[in-house]
Protein backbone atom coordinates (compact mmCIF):
# COMPACT_ATOMS: atom_id res chain seq x y z
CA UNK A 1 0.00 0.00 0.00
CA UNK A 2 0.96 3.89 -0.78
CA UNK A 3 0.98 6.27 1.91
CA UNK A 4 1.55 10.14 1.79
CA UNK A 5 1.88 12.35 4.37
CA UNK A 6 1.22 15.67 6.16
CA UNK A 7 4.64 17.86 5.75
CA UNK A 8 5.41 18.14 9.38
CA UNK A 9 5.43 14.24 9.85
CA UNK A 10 7.59 13.71 6.29
CA UNK A 11 9.99 15.74 8.10
CA UNK A 12 9.94 13.24 11.32
CA UNK A 13 10.21 10.55 9.59
CA UNK A 14 13.31 12.27 7.07
CA UNK A 15 14.98 13.07 10.36
CA UNK A 16 15.19 9.00 11.50
CA UNK A 17 11.92 9.11 14.36
CA UNK A 18 10.50 5.37 13.88
CA UNK A 19 6.68 5.69 14.56
CA UNK A 20 4.16 6.98 12.08
CA UNK A 21 0.79 8.55 13.55
CA UNK A 22 -2.63 7.81 12.41
CA UNK A 23 -3.42 11.46 12.02
CA UNK A 24 -0.33 12.37 10.03
CA UNK A 25 -1.45 10.41 7.29
CA UNK A 26 -2.70 12.84 4.41
CA UNK A 27 -3.58 10.05 1.87
CA UNK A 28 -3.28 6.32 1.58
CA UNK A 29 -4.54 4.27 -1.74
CA UNK A 30 -6.49 1.53 -0.10
CA UNK A 31 -7.73 -0.21 3.11
CA UNK A 32 -4.31 -1.93 4.79
CA UNK A 33 -4.21 -4.53 6.41
CA UNK A 34 -2.30 -5.63 9.71
CA UNK A 35 1.61 -6.01 9.18
CA UNK A 36 1.39 -5.15 5.35
CA UNK A 37 4.11 -3.01 4.23
CA UNK A 38 3.17 0.30 3.95
CA UNK A 39 5.47 1.96 1.15
CA UNK A 40 5.45 6.19 2.51
CA UNK A 41 6.11 8.55 -0.74
CA UNK A 42 6.87 12.49 -0.06
CA UNK A 43 5.60 15.53 -1.78
CA UNK A 44 7.69 15.31 -5.18
CA UNK A 45 6.50 11.51 -4.99
CA UNK A 46 10.24 9.85 -3.94
CA UNK A 47 10.28 6.80 -1.91
CA UNK A 48 10.51 8.18 1.74
CA UNK A 49 10.31 5.38 3.65
CA UNK A 50 8.28 1.59 4.28
CA UNK A 51 7.15 -0.11 7.46
CA UNK A 52 4.46 -2.21 9.21
CA UNK A 53 1.05 -1.32 8.90
CA UNK A 54 -1.53 -1.44 12.23
CA UNK A 55 -4.63 -0.03 11.50
CA UNK A 56 -5.80 -0.60 14.68
CA UNK A 57 -3.13 1.35 16.57
CA UNK A 58 -2.29 5.43 16.90
CA UNK A 59 1.03 3.86 15.78
CA UNK A 60 -0.23 3.59 12.30
CA UNK A 61 3.22 2.69 10.92
CA UNK A 62 6.16 1.43 12.49
CA UNK A 63 9.36 1.98 10.14
CA UNK A 64 11.44 -0.30 8.66
CA UNK A 65 13.44 1.53 6.51
CA UNK A 66 14.29 4.96 5.66
CA UNK A 67 16.03 6.80 3.08
CA UNK A 68 16.98 4.89 -0.65
CA UNK A 69 14.91 2.42 -1.45
CA UNK A 70 15.73 -1.18 -0.43
CA UNK A 71 14.17 -4.73 -0.84
CA UNK A 72 12.59 -6.25 2.38
CA UNK A 73 13.34 -9.31 2.03
CA UNK A 74 14.50 -12.76 4.09
CA UNK A 75 18.25 -11.44 3.18
CA UNK A 76 17.42 -7.85 4.41
CA UNK A 77 15.96 -9.09 8.01
CA UNK A 78 19.10 -11.78 8.47
CA UNK A 79 21.32 -8.72 7.88
CA UNK A 80 19.03 -6.47 10.26
CA UNK A 81 19.32 -9.65 12.75
CA UNK A 82 23.19 -10.08 12.60
CA UNK A 83 23.48 -5.83 13.10
CA UNK A 84 21.57 -5.91 16.62
CA UNK A 85 23.57 -9.54 17.43
CA UNK A 86 26.42 -7.52 16.60
CA UNK A 87 25.94 -4.93 18.47
CA UNK A 88 26.16 -7.04 21.89
CA UNK A 89 29.46 -9.19 20.88
CA UNK A 90 31.99 -8.65 23.47
CA UNK A 91 29.30 -6.89 26.27
CA UNK A 92 28.82 -9.56 28.29
CA UNK A 93 31.29 -13.28 29.34
CA UNK A 94 29.86 -16.54 30.38
CA UNK A 95 28.95 -15.16 33.90
CA UNK A 96 25.82 -13.53 32.44
CA UNK A 97 23.51 -15.54 30.30
CA UNK A 98 20.49 -12.98 30.34
CA UNK A 99 20.35 -10.30 28.39
CA UNK A 100 18.78 -8.32 25.23
CA UNK A 101 19.02 -9.46 21.66
CA UNK A 102 16.69 -7.05 20.61
CA UNK A 103 15.52 -3.26 21.36
CA UNK A 104 12.61 -2.84 19.43
CA UNK A 105 12.98 0.46 17.48
CA UNK A 106 16.39 1.13 18.58
CA UNK A 107 17.48 -1.83 17.39
CA UNK A 108 15.27 -1.58 13.83
CA UNK A 109 12.97 -3.73 15.17
CA UNK A 110 10.10 -1.30 15.91
CA UNK A 111 7.59 -3.13 19.05
CA UNK A 112 9.59 -6.50 18.68
CA UNK A 113 11.74 -7.26 21.68
CA UNK A 114 14.16 -10.41 22.11
CA UNK A 115 15.91 -11.56 25.54
CA UNK A 116 17.93 -14.43 26.21
CA UNK A 117 17.86 -16.48 29.70
CA UNK A 118 20.35 -19.08 29.13
CA UNK A 119 19.11 -21.73 26.44
CA UNK A 120 15.31 -19.67 26.11
CA UNK A 121 14.65 -16.90 24.09
CA UNK A 122 11.78 -15.03 24.86
CA UNK A 123 10.34 -12.58 22.25
CA UNK A 124 7.68 -9.53 22.84
CA UNK A 125 5.62 -7.85 20.78
CA UNK A 126 4.15 -4.64 21.31
CA UNK A 127 2.25 -4.23 17.74
CA UNK A 128 -0.49 -6.94 16.32
CA UNK A 129 2.21 -5.63 12.83
CA UNK A 130 4.16 -8.54 13.69
CA UNK A 131 2.50 -11.62 14.10
CA UNK A 132 1.84 -12.30 10.48
CA UNK A 133 5.32 -12.65 9.43
CA UNK A 134 5.87 -14.50 13.35
CA UNK A 135 7.17 -17.55 10.79
CA UNK A 136 9.42 -15.67 8.85
CA UNK A 137 10.93 -13.80 12.20
CA UNK A 138 11.03 -17.31 13.60
CA UNK A 139 13.64 -18.56 10.91
CA UNK A 140 15.85 -15.83 11.52
CA UNK A 141 16.30 -16.55 14.91
CA UNK A 142 16.57 -19.63 14.44
CA UNK A 143 18.83 -19.29 12.09
CA UNK A 144 21.50 -17.47 13.68
CA UNK A 145 20.90 -17.66 17.50
CA UNK A 146 21.75 -21.11 19.42
CA UNK A 147 18.42 -21.99 21.55
CA UNK A 148 16.03 -24.87 23.09
CA UNK A 149 12.94 -22.81 22.63
CA UNK A 150 11.47 -19.87 21.87
CA UNK A 151 8.96 -18.18 24.11
CA UNK A 152 5.92 -15.74 23.13
CA UNK A 153 4.43 -13.03 24.72
CA UNK A 154 2.23 -10.47 23.85
CA UNK A 155 1.67 -6.88 24.93
CA UNK A 156 -2.21 -7.28 26.74
CA UNK A 157 -3.93 -4.78 23.92
CA UNK A 158 -2.58 -7.58 21.22
CA UNK A 159 -3.81 -10.68 23.23
CA UNK A 160 -7.30 -10.59 21.72
CA UNK A 161 -6.65 -9.99 18.00
CA UNK A 162 -3.46 -12.45 18.26
CA UNK A 163 -5.93 -15.09 19.68
CA UNK A 164 -8.74 -14.78 17.26
CA UNK A 165 -6.97 -13.87 13.93
CA UNK A 166 -3.41 -15.56 14.00
CA UNK A 167 -4.12 -18.73 17.11
CA UNK A 168 -1.12 -17.04 19.03
CA UNK A 169 -1.63 -16.84 22.74
CA UNK A 170 0.50 -14.69 25.12
CA UNK A 171 3.18 -17.60 26.67
CA UNK A 172 2.70 -19.54 23.93
CA UNK A 173 5.87 -21.89 23.08
CA UNK A 174 7.03 -21.32 19.31
CA UNK A 175 9.93 -23.57 19.19
CA UNK A 176 11.15 -26.51 21.67
CA UNK A 177 10.06 -27.70 24.45
CA UNK A 178 8.03 -25.90 27.26
CA UNK A 179 10.27 -25.17 30.37
CA UNK A 180 10.22 -27.64 33.27
CA UNK A 181 9.42 -24.43 35.85
CA UNK A 182 11.29 -21.44 35.95
CA UNK A 183 14.40 -20.66 33.60
CA UNK A 184 17.66 -20.28 35.67
CA UNK A 185 19.77 -17.89 34.37
CA UNK A 186 22.62 -15.66 35.72
CA UNK A 187 23.68 -12.43 35.61
CA UNK A 188 27.56 -11.43 36.59
CA UNK A 189 27.53 -14.72 38.45
CA UNK A 190 24.44 -14.25 40.31
CA UNK A 191 21.39 -16.64 39.62
CA UNK A 192 18.28 -15.83 38.99
CA UNK A 193 14.68 -17.37 38.00
CA UNK A 194 13.00 -16.11 34.95
CA UNK A 195 8.97 -16.72 34.86
CA UNK A 196 9.04 -16.33 31.22
CA UNK A 197 5.45 -17.86 30.59
CA UNK A 198 3.44 -15.10 32.71
CA UNK A 199 6.03 -13.18 34.66
CA UNK A 200 6.67 -9.61 33.88
CA UNK A 201 7.74 -7.91 30.78
CA UNK A 202 9.89 -10.98 29.51
CA UNK A 203 10.17 -12.63 32.98
CA UNK A 204 13.30 -10.57 34.63
CA UNK A 205 14.04 -6.61 34.37
CA UNK A 206 17.15 -7.28 32.69
CA UNK A 207 17.79 -3.47 31.86
CA UNK A 208 18.90 -3.00 35.90
CA UNK A 209 21.58 -4.89 35.71
CA UNK A 210 24.24 -2.03 35.92
CA UNK A 211 22.48 -0.78 39.02
CA UNK A 212 22.22 -4.21 40.63
CA UNK A 213 25.73 -4.47 40.32
CA UNK A 214 26.17 -0.68 41.53
CA UNK A 215 24.40 -1.81 44.76
CA UNK A 216 26.63 -4.84 45.42
CA UNK A 217 29.44 -2.60 46.03
CA UNK A 218 27.93 -0.35 48.03
CA UNK A 219 25.80 -2.94 50.33
CA UNK A 220 29.04 -4.13 52.47
CA UNK A 221 28.18 -4.43 56.39
CA UNK A 222 25.06 -2.22 55.71
CA UNK A 223 21.40 -2.38 56.33
CA UNK A 224 19.45 -2.22 53.13
CA UNK A 225 15.77 -2.01 52.26
CA UNK A 226 14.81 -2.51 48.77
CA UNK A 227 11.28 -1.40 48.06
CA UNK A 228 9.00 -2.69 45.22
CA UNK A 229 11.52 -5.64 45.56
CA UNK A 230 9.79 -7.61 43.00
CA UNK A 231 11.81 -10.97 42.64
CA UNK A 232 14.81 -9.49 44.76
CA UNK A 233 17.13 -8.61 41.71
CA UNK A 234 18.86 -5.73 43.88
CA UNK A 235 18.65 -7.74 47.34
CA UNK A 236 20.54 -10.76 46.16
CA UNK A 237 23.16 -8.29 44.79
CA UNK A 238 23.51 -6.77 48.28
CA UNK A 239 23.38 -9.51 50.40
CA UNK A 240 26.37 -10.93 47.42
CA UNK A 241 28.39 -7.36 48.93
CA UNK A 242 28.16 -8.21 52.35
CA UNK A 243 24.92 -6.80 53.71
CA UNK A 244 23.96 -7.44 57.06
CA UNK A 245 20.69 -7.57 56.56
CA UNK A 246 18.65 -6.91 53.52
CA UNK A 247 14.74 -6.35 53.53
CA UNK A 248 12.22 -7.00 50.56
CA UNK A 249 9.38 -4.77 50.90
CA UNK A 250 6.45 -6.02 47.83
CA UNK A 251 2.86 -5.70 47.81
CA UNK A 252 3.12 -9.18 46.04
CA UNK A 253 3.24 -12.52 48.02
CA UNK A 254 3.96 -13.83 44.44
CA UNK A 255 6.69 -11.78 44.41
CA UNK A 256 7.96 -11.97 47.56
CA UNK A 257 7.92 -15.85 47.15
CA UNK A 258 10.45 -15.59 44.34
CA UNK A 259 12.59 -13.26 45.49
CA UNK A 260 12.77 -16.05 48.51
CA UNK A 261 13.73 -18.76 45.87
CA UNK A 262 16.58 -16.45 44.31
CA UNK A 263 18.46 -16.00 47.43
CA UNK A 264 18.40 -19.87 47.77
CA UNK A 265 19.87 -20.16 44.26
CA UNK A 266 23.04 -18.31 45.81
CA UNK A 267 23.77 -19.76 49.08
CA UNK A 268 26.96 -20.50 47.53
CA UNK A 269 28.19 -17.25 48.17
CA UNK A 270 29.25 -16.76 51.53
CA UNK A 271 28.24 -14.01 51.90
CA UNK A 272 24.71 -14.55 50.76
CA UNK A 273 24.18 -17.14 52.99
CA UNK A 274 25.53 -15.52 56.29
CA UNK A 275 23.42 -12.82 55.77
CA UNK A 276 20.00 -12.16 57.12
CA UNK A 277 17.21 -12.02 54.53
CA UNK A 278 13.08 -10.55 55.87
CA UNK A 279 10.43 -9.85 53.79
CA UNK A 280 7.38 -7.46 53.97
CA UNK A 281 4.65 -7.92 52.21
CA UNK A 282 2.92 -4.13 52.25
CA UNK A 283 1.98 -1.62 49.96
CA UNK A 284 5.37 0.31 50.19
CA UNK A 285 4.55 4.09 49.76
CA UNK A 286 2.04 3.26 53.70
CA UNK A 287 4.77 1.06 54.91
CA UNK A 288 8.15 3.73 54.25
CA UNK A 289 5.62 6.15 56.12
CA UNK A 290 4.62 4.50 58.95
CA UNK A 291 7.70 2.09 59.84
CA UNK A 292 10.14 3.27 62.86
CA UNK A 293 12.88 1.17 61.45
CA UNK A 294 16.21 2.74 59.44
CA UNK A 295 18.66 1.68 56.85
CA UNK A 296 21.74 2.76 55.91
CA UNK A 297 20.86 1.89 51.52
CA UNK A 298 17.30 2.11 50.47
CA UNK A 299 16.60 1.03 46.98
CA UNK A 300 13.64 3.07 45.87
CA UNK A 301 12.79 1.36 42.02
CA UNK A 302 9.18 1.47 41.81
CA UNK A 303 6.71 0.48 38.09
CA UNK A 304 5.76 3.38 35.84
CA UNK A 305 4.10 6.01 37.94
CA UNK A 306 2.89 7.89 34.36
CA UNK A 307 1.39 5.28 32.13
CA UNK A 308 0.38 8.54 29.74
CA UNK A 309 1.50 11.74 29.28
CA UNK A 310 -1.24 13.34 30.91
CA UNK A 311 0.26 11.49 34.27
CA UNK A 312 3.67 12.97 34.08
CA UNK A 313 3.15 15.98 36.66
CA UNK A 314 1.55 13.84 39.39
CA UNK A 315 4.22 10.94 38.80
CA UNK A 316 7.01 13.67 39.58
CA UNK A 317 5.07 14.78 42.59
CA UNK A 318 4.89 11.08 43.52
CA UNK A 319 7.98 10.25 43.08
CA UNK A 320 9.39 13.57 44.95
CA UNK A 321 7.13 12.42 48.11
CA UNK A 322 8.31 8.86 47.88
CA UNK A 323 12.09 9.49 47.91
CA UNK A 324 11.85 12.08 50.64
CA UNK A 325 9.87 9.72 52.58
CA UNK A 326 12.71 7.03 51.71
CA UNK A 327 15.26 9.94 52.50
CA UNK A 328 13.52 10.03 56.28
CA UNK A 329 14.40 6.27 56.59
CA UNK A 330 18.00 6.34 55.81
CA UNK A 331 20.80 6.51 58.57
CA UNK A 332 23.57 9.13 58.84
CA UNK A 333 25.80 8.02 56.00
CA UNK A 334 23.39 6.37 54.29
CA UNK A 335 22.76 5.77 50.45
CA UNK A 336 19.29 6.57 48.64
CA UNK A 337 19.09 4.70 45.11
CA UNK A 338 16.14 5.91 43.31
CA UNK A 339 14.89 4.80 40.08
CA UNK A 340 12.22 5.19 37.53
CA UNK A 341 11.09 3.38 34.52
CA UNK A 342 8.42 6.26 33.53
CA UNK A 343 9.05 7.03 29.85
CA UNK A 344 6.49 10.22 30.56
CA UNK A 345 9.42 10.94 33.03
CA UNK A 346 12.12 12.84 31.12
CA UNK A 347 15.22 11.93 33.04
CA UNK A 348 16.49 15.57 33.84
CA UNK A 349 12.53 15.63 35.62
CA UNK A 350 13.25 12.58 37.70
CA UNK A 351 16.74 13.96 38.78
CA UNK A 352 15.62 16.93 39.74
CA UNK A 353 12.74 15.58 41.58
CA UNK A 354 14.92 13.35 44.06
CA UNK A 355 17.01 16.21 44.44
CA UNK A 356 14.52 18.54 45.66
CA UNK A 357 13.64 15.27 48.05
CA UNK A 358 17.11 15.66 49.48
CA UNK A 359 16.80 19.60 49.80
CA UNK A 360 13.34 19.33 51.54
CA UNK A 361 15.16 16.87 54.42
CA UNK A 362 17.38 19.66 55.43
CA UNK A 363 20.98 16.80 55.15
CA UNK A 364 23.77 17.36 53.95
CA UNK A 365 24.14 15.51 50.46
CA UNK A 366 26.43 14.24 47.50
CA UNK A 367 25.31 12.67 44.29
CA UNK A 368 27.48 9.79 43.54
CA UNK A 369 26.55 9.13 40.17
CA UNK A 370 23.30 8.69 37.73
CA UNK A 371 22.82 5.89 35.31
CA UNK A 372 20.27 5.17 31.93
CA UNK A 373 20.23 2.93 29.40
CA UNK A 374 22.77 0.03 29.67
CA UNK A 375 24.04 -0.84 26.18
CA UNK A 376 21.94 -3.72 25.50
CA UNK A 377 19.06 -1.65 25.74
CA UNK A 378 20.31 1.45 23.88
CA UNK A 379 17.65 4.15 23.20
CA UNK A 380 17.86 5.64 19.56
CA UNK A 381 14.99 7.91 19.87
CA UNK A 382 13.46 10.19 22.53
CA UNK A 383 10.50 8.03 23.54
CA UNK A 384 12.42 5.12 24.39
CA UNK A 385 14.33 6.69 26.74
CA UNK A 386 12.59 5.38 29.84
CA UNK A 387 15.19 4.32 32.91
CA UNK A 388 17.22 6.43 34.97
CA UNK A 389 18.71 5.84 38.68
CA UNK A 390 20.25 8.54 40.73
CA UNK A 391 22.76 7.72 43.71
CA UNK A 392 22.69 10.04 46.78
CA UNK A 393 24.67 9.97 49.92
CA UNK A 394 23.30 11.50 52.88
CA UNK A 395 26.44 12.77 55.25
CA UNK A 396 24.24 14.08 57.96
Amino acid sequence: MRLRLTNTAESIVRAGHPWLFADSIREQNREGKVGELAVIYDRNDKFLAAGLFDPDSPIRVRILHAGKPATIDAAWWQARLGQALSRRAGLFDATTTGYRLIHGESDGWPGLVLDRYATTLVMKLYTAAWLPRLEEVLAQFKEQIACERIVLRLSRNIQALAQKQFRRSDGQILFGAPPEGAVIFSENGVRFEADVLRGQKTGFFLDQRESRAAVERLAAGKKVLNAFSFSGGFSVYAARGGARLVTDLDISAHALASAKRNFELNKNYPAVAAGRHEMVQADAFEWIEKTPARFDLIVLDPPSLAKRAGEREGAIRAYERLNLLGINLLARGGILVAGSCSAHVPAAEFFDAVRRAAMKSGRKFIELKTLQHPPDHPAGFKEAEYLKVIYLRFAT
